[in-house]
């Protein structure tokens, strides 16, 4: 561990961010500078992070030569090429930087991605490296080739205040007259020491109590004035951070919602809730902070040169004075930081407790586990409680710290504007005046500290905004809206509805196995296709594909004659009736489950309702189908939930069907129903069914069996039964056929 050199830190956005980021931070300590988004998708991270198999082939791909191994820690300390990446508490990354390490050195230095550089001891080190054993650890060395300085530097896409002011733009006005008022209000304040000055020079001095009332009355208008002008500045502030709120957390969903299906599969729900809440520091930064900031500083401006006009060492003391008080804050500006990125974190973790623990409150009493899960939620409450004590450590030296300079200021003004009224050089009401000025002279400091806290929250707040914000949208804007052969459902003779040529796809990076094998497949037009094959064949992945919720890695779909990466996916889908096994219910009433997407029609949601065998069921409820159901189906059977998304499916009246074991979950009777009602409604539709029941898929024109994500046989019911193979070892029980 020799050599040193000031190494780059970099902070992780989300929880599984570690590894991605430890390879940013050694790639840019060679001189490049790749966006933690390329690196992601390179290491193909998931909803459970990355392993190191997976930020090594990341590493390989933009120009490393890397080895994953186990050493002890003396080869790591003699052998290793620093900086390299270590598996810490197994479960996380962290980057041991290059750095002057000895024998006799009681620290060593890590750089933790969820907490920045950190010192260790050599025990503490050993405990979170090493095995149990405490003799060796888990190391992947990095070090770069030719090829990875080939490599051009990406730029992170970020959001900065440009991004901000445009919120503002619509308030053109409301911010005007609130500059206005600023200005009024700093007018009617800088009347107020000049008044007493005043009345205790003239009014006091000479006893001329006629010109005492006739300050009082011009202080009491002045103070009625101040009142009336914070009142409308209160409302508008109001009303602008109001509608800036609710815009710029709309425009977060709207980004949202435009994002490949594909990115809510790497995302704990804590990690975007926690960015939702985000936005709340961003608009009072915005709307709020700022505004009172430029309010405060008008103020501060022409106090200061009244200050000036009666004293330039008072105003000297108090300028050195404020300085050190804002430097002490600034001090600690970076410990903020760092206890912010860890609240985040533990937020995060905080949200995705809560939620599992309700959502999954059946599974918890079934199984007498809520002692387990109460710990689980306990333990994290442990870590944000520690974290909310060295930020009040924190808050608590800042604040004693700017207090001390803010007192020392003030006494030393009182003894200096005392001593120059002993000294003839100031009367005793310029003497208060000056005092009045110095307390009115604070309150803008004060807002100048608080500025600076709540800029470094919107700014960290924005870093981790400006990574949703700056993804690519699933729509491009360049593919197909429009494909005539589809929307009119006359494809040329010699093309199938849908053809699959040698399509692969895989989760992982290189190293994990093919979910799809060259797949090679024709769906007919207006015939159903059954997809069959033991869990974890490959089917619900085949159908997301021809979804559009990921892309193959190789081969080409084609819808008819157009290739299906260049049609527009939110197009697509209109096309299609869409049933999932894992399909979601909203909290609201039973219409506007099956009618998602527009305005209400009654008559198709009766007969959506009809085909689905749920119609009965539905009438016999009080509202009908007005009642409302619980969030992800609360009170209603499985069975119900899974014919009310059958419903959605049809009430679509698409011409494009893709039903994902639709009716695992129906008892035999209301199986039958259904079947029977599907049998006339697939007619001249392009149907593609997963399913494991004999009943679902017998009557398909063609039946596809799928083993681990290849296709293994294909036909009809009769030819694939006739023939002995993987059909029919799937169905054999089902059909009583024996051996």
């Amino acid at each position: 561990m020799r050599g040193f050199k000031k190494f780059p830190v970099y902070r992780q956005l989300d929880q599984m961010d570690c590894g991605p980021t430890c390879l940013k931070m050694v790639a840019k300590y060679y001189g490049k500078h790749f966006s933690l988004e390329t690196l992601r998708d390179l290491s193909f991270i998931t909803r459970e992070g990355v392993s190191l198999k997976g930020i090594s082939e990341a590493a390989e791909k933009i120009g490393f030569r890397t080895l994953g191994a186990r050493m002890t820690f003396e080869q790591l300390d003699q052998e290793a090429i620093l900086p390299c990446i270590l598996y810490w508490n197994q479960k996380h990354f962290v980057v041991l930087p290059p750095q002057n390490y000895n024998s006799k050195s009681k620290f060593i230095q890590i750089v933790d991605p969820g907490h920045g550089l950190r010192k260790v001891s050599k025990k503490v080190f050993l405990e979170c490296w090493a095995n149990k054993d405490k003799d060796s650890g888990i190391v992947l060395l990095l070090e770069p080739s030719p090829r990875f300085f080939e490599k051009e530097d990406e730029r992170d896409k970020r959001i900065g205040l440009g991004y901000l002011l445009r919120y503002l733009a619509p308030f053109r006005k409301l911010v005007t007259q609130l500059f206005i008022g600023m200005i009024v209000g700093s007018v009617l304040s800088l009347i107020a020491p000049f008044l007493t000055q005043s009345m205790v020079d003239y009014g006091i001095n000479q006893q001329n109590i006629s010109f005492i009332y006739l300050i009082l009355f011009a202080q009491l208008a002045l103070f009625f004035g101040s009142i009336s002008i914070e009142l409308v500045r209160g409302w508008l502030l109001l009303h602008i951070s109001s509608r800036i709120n609710i815009s710029i957390i709309s425009d977060f969903l709207i980004k949202l919602m435009k994002l490949p299906i594909r990115f809510f599969d790497t995302k704990l729900l804590g990690d975007i809730t926690q960015r939702v809440n985000d936005h709340v520091r961003i608009e009072q930064f915005l709307s709020n902070t700022t505004l009172q900031t430029l309010f405060s500083l008008v103020n501060l401006l022409v106090f200061s040169i009244v200050l000036g006009f009666y004293s330039l060492t008072v105003l000297s003391l108090f300028v050195v004075g404020s300085l050190l008080s804002i430097a002490w804050m600034l001090f600690f500006i970076k410990k903020r930081e760092q206890l912010d990125y860890e609240r985040f974190q533990k937020m995060t973790d905080n949200q995705n407790n809560i939620y599992e623990i309700i959502t999954g409150m059946q599974e918890i009493k079934l199984n007498n586990s809520e002692t387990m899960h109460r710990w689980s939620w306990e333990h994290v409450q442990a870590t944000l409680f520690k974290i909310s004590v060295k930020s009040l450590s924190l808050e608590q030296y800042q604040v004693i710290g700017s207090s001390f300079f803010n007192q020392l200021k003030n006494l030393l003004i009182a003894f200096i504007a005392a001593k120059e009224v002993l000294n003839g050089q100031i009367t005793f009401g310029m003497m208060l005046s000056i005092s009045y000025i110095t307390g009115q002279m604070n309150s803008p400091i004060d807002q100048l500290i608080n500025f600076f806290r709540t800029a470094q929250d919107a700014k960290l707040s924005l870093q981790r905004l400006g990574e949703i914000h700056s993804k690519d949208n699933e729509e491009k804007g360049d593919e197909l809206q429009w494909v005539d052969e589809l929307e009119s459902g006359q494809i040329a003779a010699d093309r199938a509805a849908i053809v699959l040529e040698d399509v692969s796809f895989r989760f992982g990076g290189e190293g994990t196995p093919l979910v799809l094998n060259n797949i090679n497949l024709s769906i007919p037009l207006g015939k159903t296709t059954a997809i069959v094959g033991t869990s974890g064949s490959g089917k619900t992945t085949l159908m997301k594909l021809l979804l559009r919720f990921y892309e193959p890695l190789s081969g080409s779909v084609h819808l008819g004659s157009t290739a299906l990466k260049v049609i527009s996916p939110k197009w697509w889908r209109s096309m299609c009736g869409v049933v999932m096994t894992d399909g979601f219910i909203f909290s609201d009433t039973i219409a506007k489950n099956i009618a998602v997407q527009d305005q209400i029609s009654q008559k198709k949601v009766v007969e959506a309702t009809r085909l689905a065998n749920i119609d009965e069921f539905i009438n016999s409820l009080p509202l009908a189908y007005q009642t409302k159901i619980g969030s992800t189906g609360n009170g209603i059977s499985s069975g119900q939930k899974q014919r009310i998304l059958l419903a959605r499916a049809f009430y679509k009246d698409p011409k494009y069907l893709f039903l994902d074991e639709a009716t695992s979950t129906l008892d035999a009777r209301n199986e039958k129903i259904i079947i029977e009602n599907l049998s006339s409604y697939f007619k001249g539709r392009t149907v593609v069914v997963i399913a494991h029941r004999l009943s679902t898929v017998k009557h398909a024109d063609q039946i596809v069996v799928m083993e681990n994500g290849k296709i293994v046989e294909t036909g009809n019911h009769h030819s694939l039964t006739q023939k002995k193979g993987k059909y029919f070892e799937l169905v054999k029980n089902q059909l009583e056929l024996g051996n």
